[in-house]
């Protein structure tokens, strides 16, 4: 496929903006890491982010690329997507990702990115041109995740409460303070080894629509897989401040015990969530995680009406993404 020389650079151009979405969904998402482990006292925020983003990166040697092959192949139809439809999805996700920011609601980078997909597929060619399955299991995963999260972090805060009841409250602090590194290494692992490949999926997709990729190629190209874990663990390392107080003390009070909890019961959806290759919400796991925690103790701890806003968040994300997906694939199509 012959290509020319403005097509190149527009392709180099939508790379490195699929990289600064990856590394704005490390900087906007860095909260469901670190928000634990900084208001639990147990690292402080510049040590906390370094953490996260080291563990960001070594999810590059341990997941599969499922989701990668979700996002790139499992949500349009083939010869569907083109430069434009691309455009249209980054500048969605990451206008909504900015607002989000702005205002510190933890809503799903995740999520954007896809209703960022869809907005501009529909725009371009309808809703047929969607594969129902990869839509399906990505729309069911946003209210299954935030339940397995808040299921698998109120059963882990029972089973501790009940290991260590005889236990002095000094004496179980001193311990979970060092088991949460444990804890929130593995989020942050998960959390690295999900988002990451969402970006690698919509730089795949781009080749192969452009023809830099053979569309029955098992795997994009290394430098891509290399490029988008380095992103999101650089954005983590800048971290997103104006979340991390929502989402460790706005929701629920937390003691390490209980962020060892939440984050462990959250990495464990999380590790399912990216086996069955499906692209889910970092924020919405950690959320119901955190709540599920929060719950054990009493339903007054949580402060529902914090949890209320971020979940409108959720849904209106992939709506309004795909929304603003759909005006940027028009005027695209003005500009290239």
């Amino acid at each position: 496929m012959e290509v020319t020389q403005a097509a190149l650079w527009v392709v180099v151009m939508l790379v490195v903006v699929a990289l600064l979405f990856d590394f704005m969904n490390g900087f906007h998402d860095a909260a469901n890491s670190i928000a634990t482990v900084v208001s639990t006292g147990v690292l402080k925020p510049a040590q906390a982010v370094l953490f996260a983003a080291f563990f960001n990166f070594v999810a590059i040697f341990i997941f599969h690329l499922s989701v990668a092959a979700t996002v790139g192949k499992g949500i349009v139809e083939p010869g569907v997507v083109n430069t434009h439809v691309v455009f249209g999805a980054l500048v969605g996700a990451i206008t909504w990702n900015v607002i989000t920011w702005w205002y510190g609601i933890p809503s799903s980078s995740s999520h954007a990115l896809i209703g960022g997909i869809c907005g501009a597929v529909i725009a371009k060619a309808g809703a047929g041109a969607l594969v129902a399955a990869g839509i399906w299991k990505t729309v069911i995963f946003i209210f299954i995740s935030p339940a397995l999260g808040f299921i698998l972090g109120s059963l882990m805060m029972v089973l501790v409460a009940n290991l260590f009841r005889s236990s002095r409250p000094s004496k179980v602090d001193k311990w979970f303070r060092r088991l949460q590194l444990l804890s929130a290494g593995a989020y942050s692992l998960g959390h690295g080894g999900n988002d990451a490949q969402k970006t690698i999926g919509i730089i795949w997709m781009l080749l192969i629509a452009t023809g830099y990729v053979a569309a029955g190629q098992s795997a994009p190209p290394t430098w891509v897989i290399i490029c988008c874990y380095v992103a999101i663990a650089a954005g983590t390392m800048f971290g997103g401040w104006r979340i991390v107080k929502t989402m460790g003390q706005k929701i629920t009070k937390l003691k390490p015990v209980g962020g060892f909890c939440a984050e462990t019961g959250g990495a464990l959806t999380l590790f399912l969530a990216t086996s069955l290759g499906i692209p889910v919400s970092t924020t919405h796991t950690i959320t119901g995680a955190i709540v599920g925690v929060g719950s054990t103790h009493r339903m007054s701890a949580v402060r529902w009406g914090v949890a209320g806003n971020i979940v409108w968040a959720w849904i209106f994300t992939i709506p309004a993404s795909g929304f603003v997906a759909a005006i940027a694939y028009w005027i695209s199509l003005q500009i290239f």
